[in-house]
C-alpha cells in the first residue's frame, strides 16, 4: 500500500490533481489507516492511469466518469471514438502548423499551391510584378466568392498561358497599362485579342464577358479599375467581340 503522495509520482501526476478526481468521483478516496494516511493499492495505480490517459486525450471528466461504468465493449467502442476524435484534431494541428511556417516564411497567399506555382511563373516570363500582384489578388477574390467555379477557370487561364502566341497577348496586355487611353497601339491589341478569342473558343461558344457573370465581372472590373488604358481595351474587345 502506498501514500498519495507515492501514487502520484508514480503515475506522474500532482497530489491536487488526484484530490480533485476524488472530489469529482472519478477516482475512489480509500479509507484511512491506523496512522491517520489514506494508503492505495495497485487497482488504484491502475485507475488512475486510466483518468490520466483519457484526460490528456482531451476527455471532459464527466465522460471519464461515465465510462468507468462502461461495460468492456462499451468501453473498447469509446476508446475507438476517442481515438478518431484525437486523429482528426492531430490532423488540424498538423495544417496549423504549415500555415505557421507558410507564414514565417513570408507565404501569406491563401491560394491553392498550383496557383502559387503559376505566379512565379508570370514573373519569369516577364510579367511586371504589379501584373503578378494584381493576378494573386483577383485569384484571392475568386477563389473566396466562387471556390466551386474558380479552379476550372484557373485551369483555363494556365493553358492559354502555356501557349507563347497566347502568353505574348498578356505580356502586351500587362505592358499596356500606362498608355494613354487613346493610344492607337491599343485598337491593334484590341484586335490581336479578338482575333485569338475567336480562334480559341469559336465564334459560337465565346467566353461570357456580360456584366451579368460573376466571375468575369469581378475580374474585368477589377482589371479596368486599374487604368484607363485598360478600360479602353476591355471596351474594344467587347465592341468587336459582338459585331
Amino acid at each position: 500500500m502506498i501514500t498519495i503522495g507515492q501514487l502520484a509520482a508514480y503515475v506522474g501526476v500532482s497530489v491536487k490533481t488526484i484530490r480533485v478526481y476524488h472530489d469529482k468521483g472519478l477516482l475512489p478516496e480509500p479509507g484511512r489507516d491506523a496512522s491517520g494516511y489514506r494508503r492505495y493499492g495497485a487497482n488504484d495505480a491502475i485507475d488512475l492511469i486510466k483518468i490520466r490517459t483519457l484526460a490528456e486525450a482531451g476527455v471532459p471528466l464527466s465522460r471519464i466518469r461515465d465510462l468507468r461504468a462502461a461495460s468492456g465493449e462499451e468501453f473498447q467502442e469509446a476508446l475507438r471514438e476517442i481515438e478518431d476524435e484525437l486523429a482528426a484534431r492531430i490532423r488540424g494541428l498538423r495544417a496549423t502548423q504549415g500555415r505557421l511556417r507558410r507564414l514565417a516564411a513570408g507565404d501569406l497567399s491563401p491560394l491553392p499551391g498550383e496557383v502559387g506555382a503559376h505566379l512565379e511563373h508570370l514573373s519569369r516570363w516577364g510579367f511586371t510584378p504589379r501584373w503578378v500582384d494584381l493576378q494573386r489578388d483577383l485569384w484571392i477574390l475568386v477563389f473566396a466568392t466562387h471556390p466551386d467555379r474558380a479552379i476550372a477557370l484557373f485551369h483555363d487561364q494556365a493553358e492559354m498561358l502555356a501557349d507563347p502566341a497566347l502568353r505574348q497577348l498578356f505580356l502586351d496586355f500587362d505592358h499596356a497599362r500606362d498608355l494613354d487611353a487613346d493610344d492607337p497601339r491599343l485598337d491593334d491589341h484590341a484586335r490581336r485579342i479578338v482575333e485569338a478569342t475567336r480562334e480559341r473558343y469559336g465564334s459560337g461558344d465565346l467566353p461570357d464577358l456580360e456584366t451579368g457573370s460573376e466571375i468575369p465581372a469581378l475580374i474585368q472590373g477589377t482589371v479596368n479599375a486599374s487604368s484607363p488604358a485598360w478600360r479602353r481595351l476591355d471596351t474594344l474587345i467587347r465592341e468587336r467581340l459582338h459585331v
